[in-house]
């Protein structure tokens, strides 16, 4: 069967670095002998048009040029739709492409996409929201509001607010289902992952793995804040090992579990991201794992 792609790009912003990478993708996909289109994203997530035009022209593939939120909207809207999903990853963290190894160099993601092989990717719900990379409640989610609010992005942006947040950030309440087991604790944030990491190699589930069917969590718990940056580098560093959800104990700063379901209460209303996005926090989330959602282009 020959393959059929559509590119997903924005071209409406006219800027020479997105005018190069749309020059790039005419001359390899030709250079490769593929039929191809050239489609933009939408802001706000509608992609009636995109679903009729993989329908109409019998698609293989759609190629997302774009960062973790543009991948959760298209994905979201290309559930139950047998298509592969490529990705050229041109945003701020990229953790879904870092994650399976594609290159952040547009040319050689590219051959990713043209050599590379579909495999399985697991995803998941939070209050039926939709995410594929991770979410996160509490400081992570703080520094994601302020962050979208930038006008220039970035790591090093990132960084900054990241920074100035850390010495404002508080504890927040939680109560935790896990299993047949409930847990009270005070935390930082509650990072719940499929993919390893927040973005730019940041590795905050080192043991994560995008299609074993279970979800990676991990309790920053309310500790002394000089001790705070200390645990965290450890957890990114892998040296935070797994806990059976029975081993839980007040006395671990950060505790690190795997699941496939998880419920939380959130009196306080700490608030939410979804795969890099700000997004409405609720007084309870129930998040559960969808095995195997759908298939992405991965280097062999």
């Amino acid at each position: 069967m020959s393959r059929k792609i559509i590119y997903l790009i924005n071209p409406i912003a006219g800027t020479k670095k997105k005018a190069q990478l749309k020059d790039l993708i005419i001359r390899k996909s030709r250079a490769e002998g593929i039929h191809f289109d050239i489609l933009s994203t939408k802001a706000n997530g509608d992609y009636d048009h995109l679903l009729k035009a993989i329908k109409k022209d019998a698609i293989t593939d759609v190629v997302i040029c774009g960062g973790d939120g543009t991948v959760n909207a298209v994905v979201n809207a290309l559930q139950g739709i047998h298509v592969n999903i490529g990705i050229l990853p041109v945003g701020s963290g990229n953790s879904l492409a870092l994650a399976t190894k594609i290159p952040i160099q547009p040319g050689r993601a590219l051959d990713v996409i043209f050599k590379g092989k579909a495999l399985p990717v697991d995803a998941f719900y939070i209050n039926e929201k939709f995410s594929c990379v991770l979410c996160g409640i509490g400081f992570d989610a703080d520094v994601a509001h302020e962050f979208a609010k930038q006008k220039t992005r970035g790591l090093q942006t990132y960084l900054r607010i990241s920074t100035l947040k850390f010495f404002k950030a508080k504890p927040y309440p939680f109560e935790i289902k896990l299993e047949d087991r409930i847990f009270k604790t005070d935390a930082y944030f509650i990072s719940i992952a499929n993919s390893n990491q927040f973005g730019n190699n940041v590795t905050i589930a080192p043991r994560a793995s995008l299609s074993d069917g279970l979800l990676d969590i991990v309790i920053v718990k309310k500790m002394n804040k000089v001790l705070l940056p200390i645990s965290v580098l450890l957890q990114v560093a892998g040296n935070n090992p797994l806990r059976k959800v029975s081993d839980y104990g007040d006395k671990k700063n950060i505790v690190y579990v795997q699941t496939n379901r998880i419920s939380i209460r959130n009196p306080a209303l700490a608030p939410l991201h979804i795969d890099g996005e700000p997004a409405d926090t609720s007084a309870e989330f129930k998040i559960r794992l969808i095995p195997h959602c759908f298939k992405l282009i991965q280097p062999l």
